[in-house]
């Protein structure tokens, strides 16, 4: 089994954790992982970019000129999709983007998505998560992060539980983002360098791929494969 070193606020080696035996060994299915991500992006589409047809834009419904006898091409009247400020032919209307996949392929991109990121030294193990008082610090976090070398890349702080002071203190950061291990999913880990996470945290995640495993998960992948 790997092991991953666990470092101190200060970035000094604080030991070694095991990374749990479904993240550190298996394949990374990379055709439910796009599928899964292009809908997560298809599901946050608002879907009302809408245009006014011939029919809805306000006017007059008078024929412009006469069919014969001017020489002109035929024209009916002003709100006609080929003048402009008429309507517009085959534009956009309100609808919905949203796409449907099933929970066992999310929990599988989760999965190959965290394989993803053991495999390429994408996961650094901090011993505890600052601010150490009990009260949001900026300042501490971001001094953490520079202490890790994570301060120029773009990190995703992932929390075994809900922390307020955490949430506020990480919220400034451009290059931080912060979840919890129970709301973590495929397209959050795919688009960042580094997962910053304590032994609970990843004790958290490894819990949340075996209840997935529990439910029928091991057999989805198998098939999938």
């Amino acid at each position: 089994m790997s092991q991953l070193t666990v470092r101190s606020q200060t970035g000094e080696e604080a030991g070694a954790i095991d990374v749990p035996a479904s993240l550190a060994s298996g394949d990374v299915n990379a055709a439910v992982l796009h599928q899964v991500v292009v809908a997560h992006l298809a599901n946050q589409r608002q879907g009302n970019a809408s245009t006014k047809t011939r029919s809805e834009v306000k006017g007059s419904t008078r024929k412009l000129f006469r069919q014969k006898g001017l020489g002109r091409a035929r024209m009916g009247d002003a709100k006609s999709p080929v003048r402009k400020g008429g309507g517009v032919a085959f534009g956009p209307r309100p609808r919905s983007y949203r796409q449907h996949t099933p929970k066992k392929m999310r929990r599988l991109a989760l999965l190959s998505a965290l394989r993803n990121q053991v495999a390429e030294d994408g996961v650094v193990v901090i011993n505890e998560f600052p601010p150490s008082e009990n009260r949001p610090s900026t300042k501490q976090l971001a001094r953490v992060l520079d202490s890790l070398g994570l301060a120029d890349r773009k990190t995703l702080v992932v929390l075994p539980e809900p922390n307020r002071n955490m949430r506020l203190s990480c919220r400034n950061l451009p290059k931080a983002d912060l979840t919890e291990a129970a709301l973590i999913h495929a397209y959050a880990v795919m688009t960042h360098d580094v997962l910053l996470v304590t032994p609970q945290s990843l004790d958290a995640l490894a819990d949340r791929i075996a209840s997935a495993a529990a439910m029928g998960l091991q057999t989805v992948e198998e098939e999938a494969s």
